[in-house]
């Protein structure tokens, strides 16, 4: 049955429409996991000589033992923001003579073969051999390393019941920071001692194998707990009961005024204000509009100048950015009914621009206060929300029309990078590289107010020639529709 697992997400992953970028991405990661697989293993190699200078008179394994509590926490961290639990299409299944546990077991034997639980093995079997070969106990280092792997899958399938739990609250990446902030601060502040206690436990297994039976205990409770969550999920009609809840109405009486295109943008508004996935979208408005403060209190970024064209692209268009790169990805549910309807689609782009362009302005204006570190400073930021308006807001909306990739808007959005393909990587590069290239170079060359003025000058071209620009993004979407659709059918 596994056979036939691996057999149908094989097809599955030849057979996508986004089998060309799927293959990009992949080879893009193989050369990030040889280098991090190449940096683990140096450090693995010389953690033995690290810690010999580091703490001369312990020894190296008891010295290792001692940071395995802040291993552990960093690691439940980077596993709840970047691991996210392997999933097959299993409603098809369903149908089929096929036992649920034996879905449910695929699936988790699956996520225990992930490349985060390999990768701190790169570092422990080395350590691991030098050991040996400085004379310590080679049955006792042996069942260390075993010890070190049950460790490393207690944290695997503990970090998806963290996730399951967190995927009920607004604040989806809450539960983690508070689960490992309790612990650290018993440790810190001396309460209870973890650190102490988990290095002298997995040194009291290493010499006495027989308390094997503790960590093999906790895995099986938390492989079994998972278990039984995902057996739970496992229905044709798990999806279909609805949740009863109180939605919040606002007026969006105000729309009207934006005459045919209102209906689009009460929908756009609706959708993000309801969504966990969308609402990321609001909640980075702020760190955006803040985001001036780590640079311009800080003396030395006085004098670094192209950098205020950066924060102000970045400051103004920061709903831009993060709401238009998924476009029209966010109706991807309900993409083939929009589609089917007797509407102009320049009306539904329409509303989406004029949506961002309306971002941009709020944002200016309310971060006309950073005027209290310069004058420069906010003629920077008004040329680079003309510069948004004009220009990266048609960028951002033709970097859409080759969106393939279908969003689930009921998933956490904290490091969600569903629905994220190579155009989300290479769009970057005229939002932010562009004009922040652009204006170092005049700057340097010529002055400031120049600087300010070309790229002053793009965002009014591209103001003016709208209506054409928009016709021009409209046919490629037009062009694109039913490959969007075919595409927004398909589970990535």
């Amino acid at each position: 049955m596994i056979k036939h697992f691996i057999s149908l997400e094989w097809k599955s992953f030849f057979r996508s429409a986004t089998l060309g970028k799927s293959i990009a991405i992949k080879i893009l990661m193989g050369f990030f996991v040889l280098y991090f697989t190449a940096i683990f293993a140096i450090v693995g190699f010389a953690m033995t000589k690290i810690l010999g200078k580091t703490y001369p008179d312990v020894d190296p394994l008891l010295a290792f033992n001692g940071f395995i509590f802040f291993w552990v926490i960093g690691d439940l961290l980077f596993r709840f923001f970047f691991q996210k639990l392997p999933v097959m299409t299993v409603k098809p299944l369903l149908t089929l003579p096929v036992k649920r546990n034996r879905i449910v077991n695929y699936v988790l034997g699956k996520s225990a073969l992930s490349f985060v639980n390999f990768l701190p093995l790169f570092t422990i079997i080395p350590f691991a051999v030098n050991l040996i070969m400085n004379g310590q106990s080679t049955s006792s280092v042996l069942v260390w390393v075993f010890v070190m792997v049950l460790i490393i899958l207690i944290n695997n399938f503990l970090n998806f019941i963290i996730e399951n739990l967190s995927a009920e609250t607004e604040l989806s990446f809450l539960p983690i920071l508070v689960f490992t902030g309790i612990l650290f601060g018993l440790n810190h502040f001396g309460i209870i001692d973890i650190a102490d206690a988990l290095s002298k436990g997995v040194l009291a297994i290493s010499e006495s194998p027989v308390f094997l039976i503790v960590p093999l205990t906790i895995l099986a409770i938390l492989y079994f707990y998972n278990f039984k969550i995902l057996r739970k999920k496992l229905f044709l009609d798990s999806g279909l009961k609805e949740k009863v809840k109180e939605v919040n109405a606002s007026d969006l009486e105000w729309t009207k005024n934006f005459g045919d295109i209102a209906p689009f943008m009460q929908l756009d508004l609706k959708l993000i204000w309801r969504n966990k996935r969308t609402k990321s979208s609001v909640w980075m408005i702020a760190i955006g509009l803040l985001y001036g403060l780590f640079f311009y209190p800080n003396p030395q970024f006085q004098d670094t100048v192209p950098m205020f064209m950066f924060v102000g692209i970045f400051s103004t268009g920061i709903f831009l950015i993060n709401f238009g790169q998924f476009i029209p990805a966010w109706d991807s549910g309900y993409y083939k009914l929009l589609m089917s309807q007797n509407i102009k689609y320049e009306q539904y782009l329409k509303s989406k621009f004029t949506l961002m362009a309306l971002s941009v302005v709020i944002l200016f204006v309310l971060g006309i206060p950073y005027v209290y570190f310069g004058w420069k400073i906010l003629l920077a930021h008004f040329v680079a929300a003309i510069y948004n308006v004009g220009v990266n807001t048609h960028v951002i909306m033709w970097g859409g029309s080759y969106n393939r990739k279908k969003i689930n808007l009921d998933q956490k959005a904290a490091f969600n990078y569903q629905g994220t393909g190579a155009v989300q990587w290479l769009i970057g590069i005229p939002l932010l590289l562009l004009p922040m290239g652009l204006f170092a170079l005049l700057y340097y060359i010529i002055n400031f107010e120049i600087a300010c003025a070309v790229i002053g000058v793009f965002g009014v071209i591209g103001i003016v020639f709208h209506p054409k620009l928009m016709k021009l993004i409209t046919l490629k979407y037009s062009e694109s529709k039913y490959k969007m659709i075919d595409a927004f059918n398909q589970e990535n």
